[in-house]
């Protein structure tokens, strides 16, 4: 028995030591193949936009030493993403990193611009022709209570909704919306689901660096401010969730409950700060498998491999979407499918590190003036969750032991709002009801 399991040890270490090596040679290959993409894009760009678009691929010693004021405003995963070919100086002779200055809000007479390598479609630049309206785009649906004539009408409650990564308005509009069983007993609701900036049909500006900060203000212009909001509930999935916390924070006398969903939480370290790099290995770890995870590391740490793919299939998104209407024989695709490819490598680049990876290091803090504020706060999780773990729910749980964790047993990051469209959307109306009473 001892030997059999000595032989299985030593099996399983083979294994490991195996797979180790076949990962190193196929993130190396990445790494070459994503400097090779830089020089190529480089050229490119000077070719068709008379210069070289910026990008991370400066050495990290002349990003830390220098003295640009934007990159304090960056995730630290933008420009310490470890690359042997870099590391090398081998693109020393590309040029060197030019930053974008960016300026808050999209107006000031600003030239907008479609990068020659994302999409031009009709829909896609649409923002870009009418400057003088350069706000998200929002779908609204009212849910009015019926009551007769001479009933007392009471205040309307609102929601708003954030989507997640590479998602868009009709998560919320194909699932809470077709499935609300009817308004709670008293209250209209009013909804509003919001494209992200950078995502869906909202604007996708090429010099905008997609921060936190970004995110919230445009929000507030877009939604907060016009429809004038003295009150409201959130409603967040995945990355949404870090947009909808200090969304909730900078509103934090308007807010009535918060319910996030699979949010990538990452308590900070004994010592008060936490790591964007840390936020970076743990979402996106460079792992060869599961395939999902193999994706996310590739679009994680490869910018250019990633601007390559955005070209491929961003930019070719209207072609894409009629081959497989043909395939499948469907004259409506799920939402799923158009939303992946309905951004700019620059927005979802961009978005994903400066605020799921940069964004980690606030959570603590917006969290602590909703606590303080007594917010209601509810977390929705699937337990096979294999994009945002368990972990990072039960972490903040741990944190803040006020807020509440519902865990949904064999639901993943999707299916646990898309698999249980009508649950879920019942649990939404428990929320907002708990609030009134």
């Amino acid at each position: 028995m001892s030997i059999a399991n000595s032989v299985g040890t030593c099996t399983r270490k083979c294994g490991t030591i195996l797979l180790d090596a076949i990962t190193f040679m196929v993130f190396l290959f990445l790494d070459f193949l994503d400097t090779f993409f830089c020089v190529i894009f480089k050229l490119l760009d000077k070719f068709f936009e008379g210069k070289a678009s910026p990008c991370y691929c400066k050495s990290k010693a002349e990003l830390i030493n220098g003295d640009n004021e934007e990159i304090r405003g960056l995730s630290e995963t933008l420009y310490r993403r470890k690359n042997v070919f870099r590391e090398m100086g081998f693109l020393n002779f590309a040029g060197k990193l030019e930053y974008r200055k960016q300026i808050d809000g999209f107006d000031g007479g600003r030239r907008f611009l479609n990068r020659w390598s994302d999409c031009g479609c009709e829909s896609c630049v649409s923002w870009i022709k009418d400057n003088a309206c350069q706000k998200l785009h929002v779908v609204v649906r009212e849910f009015p209570q019926e009551r007769s004539d001479d009933s007392r009408r009471e205040s309307t409650e609102n929601v708003i909704f954030v989507h997640g990564f590479a998602s868009s308005s009709s998560l919320w509009t194909e699932t809470v919306f077709k499935n609300l069983a009817g308004p709670i007993k008293g209250h209209d609701y009013r909804f509003f689901a919001v494209d992200l900036l950078g995502f869906g049909r909202s604007p996708k500006p090429s010099d905008c660096m997609y921060t936190l900060n970004d995110h919230v203000e445009m929000i507030g212009k877009s939604v907060i401010s016009p429809f004038q909001l003295d009150s409201f509930h959130l409603v967040a999935h995945s990355m949404g969730c870090i947009v909808a916390v200090a969304l909730a924070a900078k509103y934090s006398k308007f807010v009535k409950s918060v319910t996030l969903v699979a949010p990538p939480y990452f308590p900070s370290s004994k010592d008060g700060t936490i790591s964007s790099s840390m936020v970076l290995k743990k979402l996106a770890g460079k792992r060869l498998w599961p395939p999902l995870a193999f994706g996310q590391s590739v679009m994680s740490w490869y910018e250019h491999i990633g601007r390559c793919f955005c070209f491929l299939f961003c930019r070719n998104h209207r072609t894409w979407e009629r081959i497989l209407k043909l395939l499948t024989r469907k004259k409506e695709l799920s939402f799923m499918i158009v939303d992946l490819t309905r951004h700019t490598h620059h927005s979802g680049w961009h978005s994903m590190h400066n605020v799921i990876c940069g964004g980690a290091k606030f959570m603590d803090d917006y969290l602590g003036i909703l606590n303080r504020s007594k917010v209601e706060i509810c977390i929705i999780h699937g337990d096979r969750d294999p994009v945002v773990p368990l972990e990072c729910s039960n972490n903040m749980k741990m944190k803040f032991p006020n807020v509440e964790l519902k865990i949904i047993q064999n639901a993943n990051h999707g299916t646990v709002i898309l698999g249980r469209k009508k649950e879920f959307a019942r649990t939404l109306e428990h929320i907002w009801a708990s609030t009134h009473m």
